[in-house]
């Protein structure tokens, strides 16, 4: 160290020049810039780095120099550090620092500014090892308190700033003033938490934001893979504050507790523009608010990667290349049937065919095909909109989902005169769309004539490929398939930390794939039950639900768990 404070008085320009990093003209140029600039100018290495002479690695890499200490950049820091190495997470946001190893006589710190002496002389309290600084980026610092610390950092900080002595302001009761209301949602504290809430629940994959009063906390859970994760506990006195920041973000009505509402937010996270629907319904212990994730910069999933077997892919592609008839998809709420319907209609995409869709929401939005929003609101709801676009002379035509009668018989219609017609169904298995649709009101004769074929499916949790190993699992399980089991090896994931210790990481889809031949058409208009149906379609080839999840059982994909919780129907 003490040769290195032998030329700390060299100025950041000189060590960069010194070093071959810059040459003579970048430097004069930019204490040109300096001088002109009103007091206080900027630091000549925060000149160089924003006239693009400098990396900011060259720059901290010469601070560093200056100051006589190592500049450690986020590359080298280690993935992990030693638990009760480290002071508080309020302590270490606060003065932009973070523990970088740990060992019997030394802890390393990596600090923003290594001249903190309040920051030094508290980490000398905190600890009686001797102290290693060293020099690091603000991004760079922060960045490792998020990968150690995950949220608890930011939610340490966040409560931090709502002072104790503000607890009596923040406390809301159900009449309270509404431009109260509105201030308290502005609150930079509140801001930041919703704001750091929704970022990490992108960030971590979660398909669904859960936000839940009870009687003395505020749950948040994040659906990751299907499941509920509960991440964290907000104290009650910020719930209102929180969920008006939340109804403002998706213009709804702060003033209005007592009925649900539904809302939209767009906004852009991580640089992907995220698109999230938002329910609100009052219960008991306050308003509970659900936002659905849509992430319209993910990328489209083509067939291939959906989880059909080899046979029900290739169908399945015949299929959706005929030139008119109706396909449904079938499952129940979050099951995957848009990105299926999705998928196929980019396999059949091309500039000889009109593809028009209208949907709640649009979850992808693909190049070359007309998209339509339902606006129930101003009266265009899938009927309408379906009506209108049979007159725009259209070859594909997507609903997002058949609700009532009206928007059936339409749909039909169209799938008669000429379209190729895909939409979605609320039913269990394939044959059960056609006793639906029958059920609802439409004549068995065209729903025999218009409907081509039918997928019902659903998402299995794919093992973590991180923590994956062999198990044997139990014989009354293994009972349920009814399938011959000698020689299996079956997989589970013992939880590690890439699949936050749930064995499980990603989803695929186990389909049943109902082509309508002849025999089911002629069964469909003698009104026979969807299980005479079912038989006779499992007589012709179809692979049920429950056979598709076995063969991705032995193929070490997901588990015997996965695969019975996803066709419980079926038990």
């Amino acid at each position: 160290m003490t040769e290195k404070s032998l030329k700390t008085k060299l100025p950041i320009g000189e060590i960069l020049l010194k070093d071959n990093l810059i040459n003579e003209e970048k430097l004069e140029i930019a204490l040109k810039e300096q001088s002109s600039m009103p007091p206080p100018p900027k630091r000549i290495g925060e000149i160089l780095r924003i006239l693009g002479f400098a990396s900011e690695q060259d720059v901290l890499g010469a601070l560093g120099y200056q100051l006589g200490v190592k500049y450690l950049p986020f590359s080298e820091f280690p993935k992990t550090i030693p638990d009760d190495s480290y002071p508080t997470a309020k302590f270490m946001k606060q003065y932009k620092l973070v523990p970088v190893g740990s060992d019997e006589n030394v802890l390393k710190i990596a600090m923003v500014d290594p001249l903190d002496e309040y920051a030094i002389k508290a980490l000398r309290v905190f600890t009686d090892k001797s102290l290693e600084i060293y020099l690091s980026g603000e991004k760079d610092v922060m960045e490792a308190l998020e990968q150690y610390f995950g949220g608890d950092v930011q939610m340490t900080t966040i409560m931090a700033g709502m002072r104790e002595e503000d607890e009596a302001e923040t406390v809301i009761d159900m009449h309270e003033d509404v431009h109260h209301l509105r201030d308290m949602a502005f609150e930079a504290p509140i801001v930041k938490l919703v704001n750091m809430l929704i970022t990490r629940a992108v960030e971590g994959r979660a398909s669904d934001i859960h936000i839940e009063p009870f009687e003395n906390n505020v749950k948040v859970r994040y659906r990751i893979d299907g499941a509920l994760n509960e991440i964290e506990a907000l104290p009650k006195r910020i719930q209102a504050a929180v969920i008006s920041r939340i109804k403002i973000m998706s213009r709804l009505n702060i003033a209005e507790r007592r009925l649900p509402q539904d809302g939209r937010i767009k906004l852009r996270v991580s640089g992907r523009d995220i698109d999230i629907r938002v329910s609100t319904i009052p219960t008991i212990f306050g308003e509970s608010i659900v936002m659905r994730i849509l992430d319209k910069g993910s990328t489209l999933v083509v067939l291939e990667h959906l989880g059909f077997s080899e046979d029900a892919l290739n169908k399945y592609k015949g299929l959706i290349t005929i030139p008119y008839g109706m396909i449904l998809v079938t499952g129940p709420t979050g099951s995957g049937k848009t990105t299926t319907l999705y998928a196929a209609l980019s396999q059949i995409n091309s500039p000889d065919k009109k593809i028009i869709t209208i949907e709640d929401p649009i979850e992808y939005q693909i190049e070359g095909i007309n998209q339509i929003q339902v606006k129930p609101k101003i009266g265009l709801t899938f009927a309408n909109g379906l009506r209108h676009i049979v007159r725009q002379d259209p070859d594909v035509i997507m609903v997002g989902e058949i609700r009532d009668v009206e928007t059936a018989e339409i749909a039909i219609h169209s799938a008669l005169t000429g379209h190729l017609v895909f939409s979605t169904l609320h039913t269990n298995d394939a044959p059960g769309a056609v006793t639906r649709l029958v059920d609802m009101g439409i004549e068995g004769f065209l729903v025999a004539s218009s409907l081509a074929g039918i997928v019902a499916q659903r998402l299995v949790r794919v093992i973590c490929p991180h923590c994956k190993e062999p198990f044997a699992p139990k014989a009354e399980m293994l009972e349920k398939f009814q399938a011959e089991t000698s020689g299996l090896t079956a997989y589970h994931g013992t939880g590690c930390e890439e699949c936050r210790h749930t064995g499980y990481k990603g989803r695929t889809g186990i389909f049943e794939l109902m082509i309508m031949t002849e025999d089911l058409r002629r069964m469909v208009l003698t009104k026979a039950s969807s299980d005479v149906i079912r038989e006779k379609a499992i007589e012709q080839g179809m692979q049920v639900l429950r056979e598709c999840g076995w063969q991705k059982v032995k193929e070490g994909i997901t588990t015997i768990e996965e695969v019975l919780r996803a066709t419980q129907e079926e038990i």
